[in-house]
Order: structure tokens, then C-alpha cells, then sequence
């Protein structure tokens, strides 16, 4: 069995290549009445590969390796555009009711440690 980590690598690289555009996962820009939109995505990737070989007396020789890669995307906001003004409109939960939710963890961790200090000044 004969290794090939660079053509190994050079597959894995193209195809993420091909992947990790913002058109794949929320499409290409568009327009809505007079603004121009352009979709921005985040984009995290990492590698790794590791091979290995055996010559023992007893058992004979061995070879061994692997790769891998793996790829986060997600979609952050849009820059919208109207004629000369430009500016970045996030996606997320950021904003009304959806913000409430994210702080209630939160909220319910001060609210025990008062009740705690409460407890422990009685």
C-alpha cells in the first residue's frame, strides 16, 4: 500500500474549496426594491493527518495513515447597499424576543446566588 498525502490533502483542499461559499449555504447576492444585498458567512476549518510504519522482526513490516478535515459555516449577516451608503445587517438572535431568551441563563444564575447570599446572612 503506497501513501499519497499530497494528493490526499489536494483532494480534501479542492473540495472544500468548491464547498465553503457563502452561495452554498445562503445563496448569491440579490437585490430587494433599492437595496443590494450581499450575504457574509464565517468560515472555520481545520486538518489533520498522521501515518505511521512497522518494521518488526516478528511480524513484518506495516503501514498505516489518515487524514482528515472538517468545516464550520455559518451565515453571519449581509452588507446592504443603497446607492453610497453601505452598512452590515447581522442574522441572528440577537435582537427582540430572541435576545430575552439567550439572558435568562443568566438571569437565573444571579437570582440563585442572591438567594444564596440571603441564605447565608440569616
Amino acid at each position: 500500500m503506497e501513501l499519497h498525502f499530497e494528493e490526499l490533502l489536494g483532494k480534501i483542499t479542492d473540495f472544500i474549496k468548491s464547498e465553503a461559499k457563502t452561495e452554498t449555504v445562503v445563496g448569491e447576492q440579490f437585490e430587494l426594491g433599492a437595496f443590494k444585498c450581499v450575504p457574509v458567512i464565517k468560515v472555520g476549518m481545520g486538518f489533520g493527518s498522521g501515518g505511521g510504519e512497522s518494521t518488526e522482526p516478528k511480524t513484518g513490516k506495516g503501514q498505516g495513515a489518515g487524514a482528515g478535515a472538517g468545516v464550520g459555516i455559518e451565515p453571519i449577516g449581509f452588507l446592504v447597499s443603497k446607492r453610497e451608503e453601505i452598512s452590515f445587517l447581522a442574522a441572528g438572535k440577537t435582537q427582540g424576543l430572541a435576545a430575552v431568551f439567550e439572558k435568562v441563563p443568566d438571569l437565573i444564575e444571579k437570582i440563585a446566588q442572591n438567594r444564596n447570599r440571603e441564605a447565608a446572612e440569616v
